[in-house]
């Protein structure tokens, strides 16, 4: 490989199982990937299912419709302590952004909530047109960060059904009111949810609250709800890798 191109490994997501001694069939958009990083056959790359598989193969056909990687290796990654986000239907750039940096973080679910400040944004992200972008956004974000699981994309929600569609574990409400995050012990599974722009009508949260959701705040400031996710969610996966430290030690 000649000095321009990058030392790092090429990393493509796949849609098949990948199984060690067969060929993996490569979509129109990695193939895209491959002719960007100027990729040729013959050429080492690793691919991954989304679903914790981790392949080592080898680039041998490549097309503007396709590529074709045999695979010589396969390998599992255990998955991170589950989080689970609820994001709001806001603005749709803000909620792409906020799905593609909350997937580099390992984030487990994803499910869009309709809250009543939702309804007067425009345009926002919502239905399942909007969920397959959301979708392409995180396998982009999964590649380039090395990752080997995929965000599981839930169907939207409104405020109402939160309480009953929530996963169990320890639920935490970004609220520039509540008790600091880092005086929170957290533990998985988490879910975190956060309102859209000028916050829950104050009976949504009361409900929250009163289903045991628990207030917490990032700062004395009002953050952005794309900002306060991901922050929440990196805060969250560094506890965990602390206490994992700790245990070792």
């Amino acid at each position: 490989m000649d000095g321009s191109r990058s030392s790092v490994i090429a990393t493509f997501f796949c849609e098949q199982a990948l199984e060690p001694g067969r060929a993996a069939a490569l979509g129109e958009g990695e193939a895209h990937h491959a002719r960007v990083r100027r990729l040729e056959p013959g050429e080492s790359v690793r691919l991954v299912d989304g679903a914790g598989s981790v392949a080592a193969g080898t680039l041998t056909r490549l097309t503007k419709g396709g590529a074709t990687v045999d695979v010589h290796a396969v390998s599992r990654v255990a998955p991170l302590p589950p989080v689970h986000l609820l994001a709001p239907v806001a603005d749709r750039d803000r909620m792409l952004w906020l799905a593609e940096k909350t997937t580099e973080l390992g984030l487990t679910s994803w499910r869009a909530v309709s809250w009543r400040r939702s309804r007067g944004v425009s345009p926002r992200g919502e239905g399942e047109s909007f969920r397959a972008r959301v979708r392409a956004r995180m396998i982009a974000a999964l590649t380039q960060s090395g990752g080997a699981w995929l965000p599981a994309i839930l169907p939207d929600a409104t405020g109402e059904d939160v309480c009953e569609t929530a996963e169990p574990g320890l639920h935490l409400l970004l609220d520039v009111t509540g008790e600091p995050i880092l005086t929170v012990p957290v533990s998985a599974p988490l879910t975190i949810a956060m309102g859209p722009e000028g916050g829950l009508a104050d009976d949504e949260r009361e409900r929250l609250v009163a289903a045991a959701w628990m207030p917490v705040s990032l700062g004395v400031t009002t953050l952005r709800f794309e900002t306060a996710g991901t922050a929440a969610l990196a805060i969250a996966r560094a506890a965990f890798a602390a206490n994992v430290e700790s245990t070792r030690g």
